[in-house]
């Protein structure tokens, strides 16, 4: 696969562009700042030289003067950097700063203010439907997931199986961020079965013999490294009585699909439909975030049993969104959407389903999933 232009578009100055290991970062800004002065943390030496002495960075910028752009790929490494780039910034804003990093934890725990807001905080996602156009395949990339690191590699099986011992090893490791590595993997193994499902951390607990806060611990751990993220309830002007826990998923369908046993006793269907649901959410939060769209992703359901998958509220609309991994629509399949309708008559719903056809029924527009992600373009309306 050749080189597959973005969505993502920088900002006018200084920023932070923060995203899972593998998503791109590193290749999209080297395509566009091909100039700029570049310090890789990821290389030994360079993150032992600028840990041990971090004020070489003024060294660096000066012997760089002139150059526009000033990238620091994996900022979170040597977090002592960032006083002296606030420094600098506050001298001289004609250099743009790019810091990237796949953590958030580190930067946090050593109390730096993430340059005073001075630098925007923007993200790269995997990649999109649209992003790929004809190069897309639904059934492979509910297999393989839409991480560039997989997709664009020889062997991408060979290297999604080895994505998550490499941030096992690079990242959980290297920040010290566990005490024993084996309980971590135990650990993830067992909150594969919660993705697209409601996170309970007591189950996940006695799954993988931990207490309840080393299990928090852990989960806090998945979200700093942008690994998983958790979704919550949408309790707005609520007229029934909705469920207290959020609902967990990985970042990428196929990272969720490589950390997920599969064997004799698992239906396809447990794995397959989660899988679909993760991949719509990933391409929302992508959409949202390129776009800039004035709006957040929930879930909704009651605890009597009336769920919808994703409910976007904000000032970009309101939508509901139900994902079905089949290739009818079936009466049942429509049951939460018009339930949430009637509650709420303002929104939107939507149906996504492994059909051909654009139908309507009994008031909710249902779209194939194919279609919808392909058509699914930041900065545009939802497809409809």
């Amino acid at each position: 696969m050749s080189y597959v232009s973005r969505f993502f578009d920088h900002p006018a100055g200084s920023y932070f562009l923060f995203g899972p290991r593998g998503t791109g970062k590193s290749t999209w800004l080297r395509a566009r700042y091909p100039d700029a002065a570049w310090i890789d943390l990821l290389d030994a030496e360079a993150e032992r030289n600028y840990y041990t002495r971090p004020e070489r960075l003024k060294d660096f910028i000066r012997a760089h003067a002139g150059r526009p752009t000033i990238v620091i790929d994996e900022i979170q490494r040597v977090p002592q950097l960032l006083p002296l780039v606030h420094q600098h910034m506050e001298r001289d804003r004609s250099t743009r700063f790019v810091l990237t990093g796949s953590s958030a934890r580190k930067l946090r725990r050593a109390g730096v203010d993430l340059l005073a807001g001075r630098a925007v905080l923007c993200a790269m996602h995997p990649f999109m439907a649209a992003e790929l156009g004809d190069a897309f395949d639904l059934g492979r990339s509910l297999e393989s997931g839409m991480v560039p690191l997989v997709l664009m590699a020889e062997q991408p099986d060979r290297t999604l199986r080895g994505y998550v011992d490499l941030y096992l090893q690079q990242e959980v490791k290297a920040e010290g961020l566990v005490r024993r590595l084996d309980d971590f993997s135990r650990f993830l193994e067992a909150a594969c079965f919660s993705h697209a499902q409601l996170l309970n951390v007591a189950d996940i607990a006695r799954e993988c013999v931990a207490g309840r806060n080393t299990v928090e611990s852990y989960l806090g751990i998945l979200e700093d490294l942008l690994i998983a993220t958790r979704l919550p309830v949408f309790r707005r002007r609520a007229k029934r009585a909705v469920v207290a826990h959020a609902k967990l998923y990985f970042f990428d369908c196929g990272v969720f699909r490589s950390l997920r046993p599969a064997g004799p006793l698992d239906a396809r269907e447990e794995i397959a439909g989660p899988a679909l649901e993760g991949l719509v959410l990933q391409h929302l939060r992508a959409w949202i975030g390129y776009g800039g769209a004035d709006c957040r992703v929930h879930f909704w359901r009651t605890r009597g049993g009336s769920e919808v998958d994703f409910v976007l509220y904000g000032g970009a609309g309101f939508h509901a969104i139900e994902v079905k991994n089949s290739r009818s629509v079936r009466p049942r399949d429509l049951r939460g959407l018009r339930t949430f309708h009637q509650d709420y008559p303002e929104s939107s719903p939507l149906l996504l389903y492994r059909g051909d056809e654009a139908l309507e029924r009994n008031g909710v527009r249902c779209l194939p999933v194919d279609r919808f992600l392909r058509e699914l373009v930041p900065g545009r309306e939802l497809p409809c």
